[in-house]
């Protein structure tokens, strides 16, 4: 039992090295999701953004990681700057390994002529938890029944943990942008699942660029690493057809290829009074075709997001001096 036991934990651990983790939830269509890995994103489109995502990885196989991802972020006007703010929380299971983490995020943005500089902070909170079907021989191994013989795996294990990330960004608003962010700052213990949180830094960037009156090419970077392994690098291009419809292709080197599509839908400004409301809705789907040995049982990631962008101003009223000489 010891010797199995063993050989998993060795696999697992192989995996993950090889892989980049599982320990922050991998996204194809991150670039419509900086905020999670970078809290100095928040705010950025000068809107609220409300996002749901959802990713079954690695479809075929029994217990595959699924993650679902929840994000608010807006963004409070203060003089000349900027303060965007958020919370997000995300959820995933992969086999007995169940993740959820909630976290808070802080940005302070400073215009600087046509771009913006940020910085960010977020706080938050993580729960690991292992779950109780294992597959054993002897139900009165050690290792599985503990030493008492009553906290052991066959009753569950959970731990929480805080959790801290932090990031900046330089950016000009549908334009071009990067950053640079590192999360689990904390490299929390959860010693009664023996495990530990690695420092994950995040390397972002991404052009727009028009092609013609109708098109408009839109390319995004990352490199990601937990200091220790090969860094994992992701390419995306994508091309924006009248603000409307978008396809592309993204390029995770050595794992994936993933061919993705989306449309959004910009609504006409409503005008009331001195109040102004302006909204976006999005949505877009990716397909993951693995080009890695996992390939060979595996039939592929699938992802979809949806996400509303909406603002509310008004207008300042204004004061008029008036002289009644001027008037007849």
């Amino acid at each position: 039992m010891k010797k199995r036991i063993s050989f998993v934990v060795l696999f697992a651990v192989m995996v993950s090295w090889k892989a980049f983790a599982q320990q922050d939830p991998q996204l194809t269509n991150w670039m419509f999701d900086r905020v999670s890995f970078n809290p100095a994103f928040a705010g950025f489109e000068r809107m609220h953004n409300v996002s749901l995502f959802y990713r079954n990885q690695w479809s075929g196989f029994s217990n595959s990681p699924v993650t679902s991802l929840f994000n608010y972020h807006g963004y409070a006007p203060v003089g000349d700057h900027m303060i965007g703010f958020g919370i997000s929380t995300f959820s995933e299971s992969l086999g007995l390994e169940t993740n959820t983490m909630f976290r808070g995020n802080l940005a302070y943005h400073h215009t600087i002529g046509a771009n913006r500089i940020s910085a960010g902070l977020q706080f938050g909170m993580l729960n690991k938890k292992l779950g109780t079907n294992w597959v054993y021989i002897d139900q009165n191994d050690p290792i599985l029944t503990g030493d008492n013989g009553t906290n052991g795996l066959l009753n569950g294990q959970s731990s929480t943990a805080f959790d801290m990330a932090m990031g900046l960004s330089f950016y000009r608003p549908d334009k071009y942008y990067v950053g640079v962010s590192m999360t689990h700052l904390t490299a929390s213990d959860l010693a009664d699942l023996n495990y530990q949180m690695a420092r994950h830094m995040y390397i972002v960037g991404g052009y727009n660029y028009p092609l013609n009156a109708d098109m408009d090419l839109r390319t995004n970077l990352m490199m990601k690493t937990d200091l220790k392994a090969t860094p994992a690098t992701e390419l995306n291009a994508n091309i924006l057809w009248k603000k409307m419809l978008w396809g592309g292709l993204t390029y995770r080197v050595g794992d994936a290829i993933a061919p993705m599509m989306g449309f959004q839908k910009i609504f006409a400004e409503k005008v009331s009074g001195r109040t102004t409301f302006n909204q976006t809705f999005r949505i877009g789907y990716s397909y993951d075709l693995t080009t890695s040995d996992v390939r060979k049982y595996s039939t592929g990631s699938h992802e979809v997001f949806v996400t509303y962008l909406f603002n509310i101003s008004k207008e300042p009223l204004k004061t008029y001096n008036v002289n009644p000489r001027f008037l007849y």
